[in-house]
């Protein structure tokens, strides 16, 4: 992909370009008027990449744009905007595991952050790593590697970068090497000394950022057959979770139950998959440790909260027989 085209779809030689491709476009938005998107250039149709651009990303901002002078368009304050709004959008979208739906935005994301902050900024580094999370999420591996380097590069030529940006980036560094195979890379990206340092030092020890340190970690112990340590690794990412959903649920008891904390905190697929594969090692594992398994499987328990009873603010006692009642079934049913 050509990085040095601008958010317009006009690339350094004024050609028009696609959105998502850079490949040569021709076919213009009507409602934008300054997005463009390719023909027969690309493998699929430019149908697809504007209806992929649409649902990724446009579909979120259009209206930011209805109606706009075109010099606003360019204008620092608003695209200062419209990057924030992407970087919330691809994260939204990584963290459910929409990897193709973050694209768009990551790209804009990119795009507008090198117009307004220049080459070579911290700020780049931070589009760079989004990018990079949802190509190595699409398979499209050389290019995440490509994008890891850039941001690699750029952390380098900036001492006072933030720990949370080393931590993504030795983070995603190890997923690609995860991906590909190469677990004795992937095991030194993720170890102690490297991506764990960097988040216990930015979020603290029992942070869920720590524990999905910890995870990564373990997943490649797990392939490595190393049980032992695998074992005691996902112990300690059980006990943090646990830990945190405890204190979450406390809290939603003592806040009348609040709405948007009900649907926006306790619900998350990634969280589910975490403590799953969790549940499913100490299923198999021969040491059949029940205390383990009670309080994976209460965390899940309140995950998995019916939406309906959080959001109607069901009685506190009615939840806790429903965390009970989750946790033992399991329990009893072995």
């Amino acid at each position: 992909a050509n990085m040095q085209s601008n958010s317009s779809g006009i690339s350094q030689r004024n050609e028009k370009v696609c959105e998502l491709c850079q490949s040569p476009a021709c076919l213009q938005c009507a409602m934008w008027q300054v997005t463009f998107y390719c023909t027969v250039f690309c493998h699929c149709t430019h149908a697809e990449h504007q209806r992929a651009d649409w649902v990724g990303i446009h579909e979120r901002i259009s209206k930011l744009f209805v109606p706009i002078p075109i010099v606003v368009y360019f204008h620092e304050l608003f695209r200062l905007e419209l990057i924030e709004i992407c970087t919330l959008v691809v994260q939204s979208k990584l963290f459910e595991g929409k990897h193709q739906e973050a694209l768009p935005a990551a790209l804009l994301c990119l795009r507008y952050t090198e117009d307004v902050h220049g080459p070579q900024s911290v700020h780049q580094a931070h589009a760079f790593l989004l990018l990079a999370e949802a190509n190595i999420g699409l398979g499209n591996l050389a290019l995440a590697a490509e994008l890891l380097s850039q941001a690699e590069w750029v952390l380098l030529e900036t001492p006072e970068c933030r720990n949370s940006l080393l931590q993504r980036l030795n983070r995603n560094f190890g997923c690609l090497h995860a991906a590909t195979g190469n677990l004795e890379d992937a095991r030194f990206y993720f170890a102690n000394d490297v991506n764990i340092f960097f988040a216990t030092v930015e979020f603290g020890v029992n942070s869920t950022v720590t524990a999905g340190s910890l995870f990564l970690v373990v997943d490649v112990f797990a392939k490595m057959k190393k049980t032992v340590m695998t074992r005691s690794l996902y112990q300690e990412v059980a006990r943090i979770w646990y830990d945190h959903l405890t204190k979450l649920l406390e809290i939603y008891k003592k806040s009348n139950s609040n709405s948007a904390m009900s649907s926006n905190t306790f619900h998350g697929s990634s969280r589910e998959q975490v403590l799953g594969a969790i549940l499913e090692f100490l299923q198999k594992d021969i040491s059949k440790d029940l205390a383990q398994i009670a309080l994976v499987t209460y965390s899940l328990s309140v995950l998995r909260l019916p939406q309906g009873e959080l959001l109607a603010g069901a009685r506190h006692d009615t939840v806790t027989h429903f965390l009970l009642v989750s946790s033992q079934d399991w329990i009893t049913s072995k």
